[in-house]
């Protein structure tokens, strides 16, 4: 006696028209921003702390500095941080209100 395959669940073939999602473009940065370990741990790093110098985040990860720094570089320019310099140090914070942002549009997907 042949086996049975078992049955796949049919597909909803609809056609869907996609609204035009401004917040898409906004969820794509933001989420590349953090779609890296190393990131996600400089960005729960900075939550837990009101400002942090570069040497402080490269102290509390496995990484080289000038990996460090490439990471802070994406996170920078997604605007999930800020840096401020003092001297000649980069003193880094978590930028709260596009945390905020990428909380509400990932629970919005």
């Amino acid at each position: 006696m042949a086996k049975r395959k078992p049955q796949q669940p049919k597909c909803d073939s609809k056609p869907v028209s996609l609204p035009d999602d401004a917040t898409a473009e906004e969820l794509a940065k933001l989420a590349w921003a953090v779609a890296h370990p190393a990131r996600v741990r400089i960005v729960r790093l900075l939550i837990n702390r009101e400002a942090c110098v570069c040497g402080e985040i490269v102290a509390e990860l496995p990484l080289a500095q000038s990996t460090v720094s490439q990471h802070l570089k994406i996170l920078k320019e997604s605007g999930m941080i800020q840096g401020e310099i003092d001297g000649p140090k980069v003193c880094y914070c978590i930028h709260s209100k596009k945390l905020d942002a990428l909380k509400k549009l990932i629970a919005a997907l």
